[in-house]
This record gives C-alpha cells, sequence and structure tokens, in this order.
C-alpha cells in the first residue's frame, strides 16, 4: 500500500455516505438479545415527526452515539433504538394549514378521511428527522425502529389506559382544564408556556347588596366577570370584614353573589379584593370547590361569550366581550382605575394563542400514587440523575404534582378506548372494540371522541419499544435501559412519566441512569432563536466542515452542567483537527503500507525515548477516556485525545519518529514503524466514538487490521507495563531544552537556517546522562550544531539563557546575531509601539467614548491597551537583554 491509499486531502461527504450504507448493510449495530455480553440499551428520546434536526438534536445524538460505540468496544450488548412521535397537536396543526392552502378544513373532510391524510403526510414527509440522525452517523439499531403510533405501541397504550382505568387510576370528570381556543384543546399544565404580557389591571366596583356601598375588585381579564359565583376576601383583613356573609349584586348580570373569606387571597394584590369565577381561573375552580360555589361558563370552546351571559355579549371574541364590558362598566360609572399590568401569560406551546381555563369533561390520570413510587426510586438510588441539580427539580415537581389532563380534542392520535352505550348510559373502557352493552345488551354504542395526550404514548417508550405487552426477548434482554440523555426542559413532560409507568407497568425503573445535558447557546450565549438571527444550522455545518468536525466541536464543549457556547470559528477549528488526523495518516502510511515488524512493544520501547515516551502516554489516554466517557465528561475525554494528538503525537513524536524512519539502522527503523502503527492503530479506535467517519476511513487503509469495520473493533488492551515516569520525566527534560532553544531564535530574530550551538547546565547527574543520551536528538529537533550538557556546564560570554525545566539552557550567540541589526529592529518596533498605545490610551482617557460607546467596545479597547504595553515592556527588556549581550563580547 502507498501513500495514495488515502487520498491528498480528506472529503467528508462521499466518505460519510459510503459508511453509512456499509454499517446499514452490515447491521453493525444490530444486537442479538442473546449474544455475548452485558446488555447497554438506550432509547432514543423520539423526536417529532414533524421535526428538522437543530443543535440540540446532534448534541443529543452525538453524546448518546459516544456511550453507545464507546461500550460496544468495551464488550457490552449495547441497543440504541431510534424512533420518532406522532406528536398530535404539531402534527395535526401541519396538515391543517396544508388543507387550509387548499381550501378545505378538516371538518369538511371527515375524521377518517383527515386521519389517512395525515397518515399519507408520515409517509411522505415523517422519515426526514430520522434520515438526519442518521447522516449524524448514529449508531442506532434501524431494524427496530419505532413510532408511538405504531402497531405494537398502539396496543401498548391500549392496554395501559385499560389497566390504569381497572385500577382506578384513570378517570373521567368535570375538572377545569388549560385550554386553547385556536387548537380546539385541552393542554396539560406543562404544554403551557408563559411568555410576559404588558396589560391592564381593571378596578371594578361591585356594590354591596341593601347598601350604598361598594367593594372594588382588580382583575385582568373583566370579561369573565360575567361568569363570577363570588367576592373573595382575606379573614384578616380589617377593610372588608365588616362585609363578610353579605352579598354583592354582580354589574352588568345582576346576580347576587356572596362575599366570602379565605386565606387563598392576596391582601396586598390589588385591592385585595378577588371576584371569583370558578369556570375561568385555575384557582379561583379550587376556592369554589371548597366554598360550594356555583360553576358557571360564559365562555365556548372557541373562546366566545355563549348563552350563560346576558343576550348583549352573546357571540362577541373574549377580546371583543372585555373591550363591550369595560365600555358599559364606564357608562355606569363602577369603573374605579385602569393601570398597565405586566404580568406572565399563558400560551399554547404550539400556537401561541393565550390559553383559557376551561371546565369540560376530560380524562385524567391519578398521579399521586405513581409519583410516590417515582420519587422513591430516585431517592433509594435506582436510579442517578446527572448532574445532581437536576434531583431537586425532579423531587420538586413530583412534590406538587397535579392530576394528568390526558384527553385531547384533537383527531390525530391514539383514541381513547371508551364507548358509552347509547341507551342506558354504561361506560364501557375496554381493550378490544365491543360490540355490545354488558349492563343492557344494547348494540348502539358512541366512542369517545377524544384521543389520548401525546406525552401518554411517550412515558411507555423505553418499555413499549422493546415488545410489551408481549415478553420479547427484548424486554427481558435490554429493560431496564442503561442511560437517558435528554434535555432538561423535558425532564418533566418525559422522564418524570417515564418513571411512573415503568415502575408501574414493570416494576422497575426505565433507566438506571439519567443524563441532562445543557442548552448550545451562540457564542455570547444567548439562546438561539430564529427572531434573534443567531441559529447555527447542523446540517449547513455537517456539509461545510464535515460531520466529525461537527461532532467533536460539541463533544468538546459539553462539559457537565454548563451550556454550550457554539461558533461556526469553532467548528472551523476542528475541521483543522480532522485534517491534521488525516494527515498525519498519510505520513504513516507512507512508512508502514507494508505492516510492521512482530516486535513486543516494551521491546520497541526501549529503541528510543521518543517511544517509550508515546507508548507511555497512550497508555495514560486509554485510562482517562474510558474513565471521562464513563463519568459523562464528554468534554475531558475529547480534549484529552485532541492534546495528545496533535501536541504529543503530532508536535512531538512524529517529528523524533522521522530519525529512525529515515535512517539506515533497520531494527531502529522496525521499532518505530511497530510504534507508529500501534499508536495510530488504538487512537483511531480511541477516537471512533467522537468521529466515526474520518477514523473508518483511515482505519480502512492500515495494513494488517483483523476486523476491516472499526465499529466492531474492542477497546484498546491495556499494557501497564509500558507506563513510564522516568521516559515521560526525560521527554519533558527534552522538550523544555528544545523549546527553550527555539524562543531564544523567535526572540531574536535568528534565521532558522543558522545552525546554534546550545549547553544546559544541571545539579542532576541523572538529567545529565538523560540529556546526553539524547544529545544527538536535540541537536535535530532544535536545529543545533553541537549540544552539551552537564554538571561542570558554565555559561559562555555573549550567550542568552533560559530556564529549561530545572537546568540552565544557554546559547552562545556570538556570530550568530547581529547585535547592531537587532537592536534596531527593536527601536523600530519600540516606535511603532508606542505609536499605537499613545492612540488607545488618548481614547480611553476621553470621557465621552468611555461613557457613551458599548460596553464592549470599551472593553476591547482596554484588552489592546493592556497586550500593547505588555509587547512595549517585553521589546525593552529584550533590548536591554542584547546591550548586555554586547557588552560581554
Amino acid at each position: 500500500m502507498t501513500s495514495e491509499a488515502l487520498s491528498k486531502g480528506y472529503e467528508p461527504a462521499d466518505v460519510e455516505a459510503r459508511w453509512i450504507a456499509y454499517w446499514q448493510e452490515e447491521k453493525t449495530f444490530t444486537p442479538d438479545p442473546d449474544g455475548p455480553g452485558e446488555p447497554y440499551s438506550i432509547v432514543i428520546p423520539p423526536p417529532n415527526v414533524t421535526g428538522a434536526l437543530h443543535m440540540g438534536h446532534a448534541l443529543n445524538v452525538t453524546i448518546q452515539d459516544i456511550l453507545c460505540r464507546y461500550h460496544r468496544q468495551r464488550g457490552r450488548n449495547v441497543l440504541w433504538v431510534p424512533g420518532t412521535d406522532h406528536a398530535g397537536i404539531a402534527t395535526q396543526n401541519v396538515v391543517e394549514r396544508s388543507l387550509a392552502a387548499e381550501g378545505v378544513s378538516r371538518e369538511e373532510l371527515g375524521r377518517e378521511a383527515f386521519v389517512e391524510r395525515v397518515w399519507k403526510w408520515r409517509e411522505e414527509y415523517g422519515g426526514k428527522i430520522l434520515n438526519q440522525i442518521r447522516c449524524l452517523g448514529a449508531s442506532v439499531d434501524w431494524t427496530r425502529e419505532r413510532f408511538t403510533f405504531d402497531e405494537g405501541l398502539s396496543k401498548a397504550v391500549r392496554e395501559v389506559f385499560v389497566r390504569l382505568y381497572d385500577e382506578g387510576l384513570i378517570y373521567r370528570g368535570d375538572y377545569i382544564i388549560n385550554w386553547c381556543p385556536r387548537c380546539h384543546t385541552a393542554l396539560a399544565d406543562l404544554e403551557v408556556e408563559y411568555a410576559p404580557h404588558i396589560g391592564k389591571l381593571y378596578h371594578i366596583r361591585y356594590p354591596v347588596e341593601g347598601t350604598d356601598q361598594f367593594v372594588t375588585v382588580a382583575t385582568t381579564r373583566p370579561e369573565t366577570m360575567l361568569g363570577d359565583t363570588a367576592v373573595a376576601v382575606h379573614p384578616d383583613d380589617e377593610r372588608y370584614k365588616e362585609f363578610v356573609g353579605k352579598h354583592v349584586i354582580l354589574p352588568l348580570v345582576g346576580r347576587r353573589i356572596p362575599i366570602i373569606a379565605d386565606a387563598y387571597v392576596e391582601r396586598e394584590f390589588g385591592t385585595g379584593c378577588l371576584k371569583v369565577t370558578p369556570a375561568h381561573d385555575m384557582n379561583d375552580f379550587e376556592l369554589g370547590r371548597k366554598h360550594g360555589l356555583e360553576v358557571i361558563s360564559v365562555q365556548d370552546e372557541a373562546g366566545r361569550i355563549n348563552e350563560n351571559a346576558p343576550e348583549k355579549y352573546r357571540g362577541l371574541d373574549r377580546l371583543a366581550a372585555r373591550k363591550a364590558v369595560v365600555e358599559e362598566l364606564k357608562d355606569l360609572m363602577l369603573l374605579d382605575d385602569i393601570r398597565d399590568y405586566e404580568h406572565n401569560v399563558g400560551e399554547c406551546y404550539r400556537c401561541r394563542t393565550v390559553i383559557e381555563p376551561y371546565v369540560s369533561k376530560q380524562w385524567f390520570v391519578k398521579t399521586g400514587p405513581l409519583a410516590k413510587v417515582a420519587r422513591q426510586a430516585v431517592e433509594d438510588g435506582r436510579t442517578t440523575i446527572l448532574p445532581d441539580q437536576w434531583t431537586k427539580t425532579y423531587y420538586d415537581w413530583l412534590d406538587n404534582i397535579r392530576d394528568w389532563c390526558v384527553s385531547r380534542q384533537i383527531w390525530w392520535g391514539h383514541r381513547i378506548p371508551a364507548w358509552t352505550c347509547d341507551a342506558c348510559g354504561e361506560l364501557i373502557v375496554s381493550r378490544e372494540d365491543p360490540t355490545t352493552c354488558p349492563a343492557c345488551g344494547g348494540s348502539a354504542l358512541t366512542r369517545d371522541p377524544d384521543v389520548l395526550d401525546t406525552w401518554f404514548s411517550s412515558a411507555l417508550w423505553p418499555f413499549s419499544t422493546l415488545g410489551w405487552p408481549d415478553e420479547t426477548k427484548e424486554l427481558k434482554a435490554f429493560y431496564p435501559t442503561s442511560v437517558l440523555v435528554t434535555a432538561f426542559d423535558i425532564l418533566f413532560f418525559w422522564v418524570a412519566r417515564m418513571m411512573m409507568m415503568g415502575l408501574h407497568f414493570r416494576h422497575e425503573v426505565p433507566f438506571k441512569q439519567v443524563y441532562i445535558h445543557a442548552l448550545v447557546r451562540d457564542a455570547e450565549g444567548k439562546k438561539m432563536s430564529k427572531s434573534l438571527g443567531n441559529v447555527i444550522d447542523p446540517l449547513i455545518m455537517m456539509e461545510r466542515y464535515g460531520t466529525d468536525a461537527l461532532r467533536f466541536t460539541l463533544a468538546a464543549f459539553a462539559a457537565m452542567g454548563r451550556d454550550i457556547k457554539l461558533s461556526e470559528d469553532r467548528i472551523e477549528g476542528y475541521r483543522h483537527f480532522v485534517n491534521k488526523l488525516w494527515n498525519a495518516a498519510r505520513f504513516a502510511l507512507m512508512h508502514v503500507s507494508g505492516g510492521a515488524p512482530e516486535m513486543e512493544l516494551a521491546e520497541a520501547a526501549k529503541a528510543g525515548l521518543g517511544h517509550a515516551m508515546i507508548l507511555s502516554r497512550l497508555e495514560r489516554l486509554k485510562q482517562t477516556v474510558g474513565a471521562a466517557i464513563e463519568s459523562y465528561q464528554f468534554n475531558e475525554a475529547a480534549q484529552e485525545l485532541y492534546g495528545f494528538f496533535w501536541r504529543e503525537f503530532c508536535d512531538w513524536y512524529l517529528e523524533m519518529a522521522k530519525v529512525d524512519l529515515g535512517g539506515e539502522d533497520e531494527a531502529k527503523k522496525g521499532a518505530a514503524k511497530r510504534v507508529l502503527l500501534t499508536v495510530l492503530s488504538d487512537v483511531l479506535t480511541l477516537m471512533h466514538p467522537f468521529m466515526p467517519f474520518v477514523t473508518q476511513e483511515i482505519w480502512s487503509k492500515l495494513p494488517g487490521v483483523a476486523e476491516p469495520n472499526l465499529a466492531k473493533v474492542p477497546y484498546p488492551a491495556a499494557h501497564p507495563e509500558l507506563v513510564s515516569d522516568a521516559a515521560e520525566a526525560d521527554m519533558e527534560l527534552l522538550k523544555s531544552v528544545v523549546v527553550g532553544v527555539r524562543n531564544i531564535r523567535a526572540e531574536l530574530n535568528i534565521n532558522p537556517g543558522v545552525k546554534l550551538t546550545a549547553l544546559v547546565h544541571t545539579e542532576n547527574a541523572a538529567e545529565a546522562a538523560s540529556l546526553a543520551a539524547n544529545a544527538a536528538m536535540i541537536g535535530f529537533m532544535a536545529k543545533l550544531e553541537t549540544f552539551t550538557a552537564g554538571l561542570d556546564v558554565v555559561a559562555p560570554k555573549a550567550s542568552a539563557s533560559a530556564a529549561a525545566g530545572t537546568c540552565a539552557l544557554y546559547v552562545p550567540l556570538s556570530g550568530a546575531v547581529d547585535f547592531d541589526v537587532e537592536i534596531l529592529r527593536l527601536s523600530k518596533e519600540e516606535v511603532k509601539t508606542v505609536k499605537e498605545l499613545t492612540i488607545v490610551e488618548k481614547k480611553l482617557g476621553n470621557d465621552d467614548f468611555v461613557s457613551r460607546a458599548p460596553a464592549d467596545v470599551v472593553a476591547k479597547e482596554r484588552e489592546k491597551q493592556d497586550s500593547l504595553a505588555e509587547r512595549l515592556a517585553r521589546l525593552r527588556e529584550l533590548k536591554d537583554r542584547i546591550r548586555k549581550l554586547m557588552a560581554d563580547e
């Protein structure tokens, strides 16, 4: 094999497509449940079928892939399950928009035809995000791809619903829920997102019955007063004690409603007097149940005023009704005040419509008993949440959990398996579609029109994807799963609910660890959003710089508990690292294309300090990378790989190996080949979980490999006998001498072609012996004509000096440097620097500039000032040193 085995430059696109196809054809990532190795399993957080890959997905998939590829290397039997979520509301909205463009509504189409249309859309577009995940190099088992609406998961959903109903943990009842007037469906508390709004706070006077007095309430939603059934005050509020037990006459309606006392009322908010509308406020609903108040709903499903309000308001949209109510209150002299008021308003997480609390008949999961068990599982360590800071958040949510509203008034989703007998009203919940009523024998049955919350089916994901409710081999082998990798924002939506369902139906936690990864932000630390225009598209980055560069960048910054500040420059920087790996491999293959001698590594290590050092450092690298991945410190693992390969292998070892590889000593040449091929193959294996494509491509060109598929190659075996503190210490001393000479050459502007002399004084005989033994290598690396080291070395006249570890390095400069020319050069540089510094100092001394310029501009000027001042000090110090050298001549 020749150096042409690898092309001159690395072109990611062709390489990536080829290996993605190869791994899939070979079923590389399809495990046998009965296969050898301890099981290790992950279920992918199922992205919405409507979704497209964003940087958060890219980070999530990269982390999971590192874990899966690494644990395969460690001999584990790894299953990574892919799939998508049917995303009820989101998908229905997408298809409805498509229909609207055709001038058709879902109501006109009808339920059956609409659902068929959604399935057609899913078949055509639903695989988009999975293809993008495939392009990331995800080592998932594509033969086990699942969908939350496929036949197997539908069976699991139905089984869970019926069993929970039979156990009394699912019930149907009238309750106040979050209602989206746009989507016409209930939303769980977690599906409501709060955003700040500048609204109005209206102070309205309610006449006290039988008196000429008033109580004044404060509200942000005056239109809901049409459904008021009480006014509440705090029992200790002296302003209103005399009114408790009396009644007011509800303005605009004329209804007589009581004044009640309850400690729930905040005396400091508004007027301290609260209107109670049980049908249109979550807290008022609970207050109404406590005090036995009537529940009067005055809005319909579309947010319009209904027949329970005075006729003049009926049919008005809620905002139009608000305006009409306010105008009439003004006319009646019952509006005391209107103030601007900033408050958080709940919005639908899908369409951003302002949510309306709404009382309706819904299905609920009784979460209290389930939450208690889910909390205990984390408390006793069966599941660990990382970073630990999220454990308290998890506890807080479970401690304050409300019953989960699981019914949704849409058509795309798992239809609730409940029927009502038209004849006798019997409610039937069944695994199979019933044909007759078990109570009266009637055959006229009406199915509940609602579907289940999307998160209901997602909550079953860790065991439903493995074949439950059937007792499959996969379920037996791979449940509970090993780890869940997810973002913090679905800790409650999904993680807690999976815990509840897994423990209830499998009596085991669904995962042993939960790793919560951070957010990917822009370079300034801002959250990426289309509105800010700071979104970095992973697909564009992959096309521009290659997938490996993107993956390695994400891993290198994935410190536990810290958000990632990402920029395109950083991704481009790691593309240079991919190129460095490629070019180093091309160099290595020029020398080891025919293989390497069968030589014990311990024997090869004796052939030279460079060999001993790199083999020792490689052993430490195996340990640190493995430990970092095991502890989810992906950034540390990536940085260790980067530092070893670029700084130790390329910058030092390859330069040293060139001596033996280009020499005539066949024994030394053989040792160099053996070490070079060993280090390259082991490094490719270690890097493979982070950069699967470039490592696989290079691996395919290595001579003599037993396994061509790098994804199947074990983690490099440990050779503790190769760890050598002495070799590493000797190498550090050699490096300090070489770097010292290079720095002197650079500071004094000495031409690289000029051969220098270097001397080292040491007080340590062992150091002297090490330096003497490696004198030829030091001379080669530092471009020296002669090199001497010893206990009796003294500083020659007119020599530059530097510290080299604990030793003193001297480089005689007579004949190597024209001191007069150098003084002139430094003086010119000094004058230029002084001018630049003066300009900056003048700018910073201008109060107008400092006070008016943006903070980041001022900060950059201060940094420039510090840099120029440091440069000026260094130039002057160097001039002084040269003058002293001139005096020594």
